[in-house]
């Protein structure tokens, strides 16, 4: 699944980086058409996440029920409660930068170049705000 959001990422900065160079042939339907896509394989990422989360969280109620011993319940279940509150975090953290980003892109019309750096520096100061939260709760 990575490597499908990284190979997605990387058409669109091609194309984004083409269309810096022939500004006049930029159309914003194209623009917006990407960008419910991307948004969409987002939110559909995040989906995934949800489900395989309560799908673990259904296995480790079947082992229980089923007497599994110790050793074999706690090799197959490894995953803390820490982890997972930390994966919840970092998504709050990135679908708020990414709000946070198309709000501001919104009042700075018309859309162009200066909208991706804006979505690219909302984003990564939402990862910066989840490394410092991480790094904080570690201690």
């Amino acid at each position: 699944m990575k490597k499908i959001v990284s190979t997605a990422a990387l058409i669109f900065t091609a194309f984004l980086a083409n269309a810096q160079h022939r500004e006049s042939e930029f159309d914003r339907s194209i623009f917006n058409t990407i960008s419910v896509i991307f948004v969409v394989i987002l939110f559909m990422v995040f989906i995934v996440n949800i489900l395989k989360m309560f799908l673990e969280n259904r296995m480790k109620h079947k082992i229980i029920d089923k007497g599994v011993s110790e050793s074999a319940a706690s090799s197959l279940l490894q995953t803390t409660p820490k982890n997972d509150q930390l994966t919840t975090i970092k998504w709050v953290c990135i679908l708020a930068g990414i709000g946070g980003g198309l709000m501001i892109v919104n009042y700075t019309q018309p859309l162009g170049i200066h909208s991706l750096a804006t979505m690219a520096f909302s984003i990564s100061v939402s990862f910066l705000a989840y490394y410092f939260f991480a790094k904080f709760t570690s201690k």
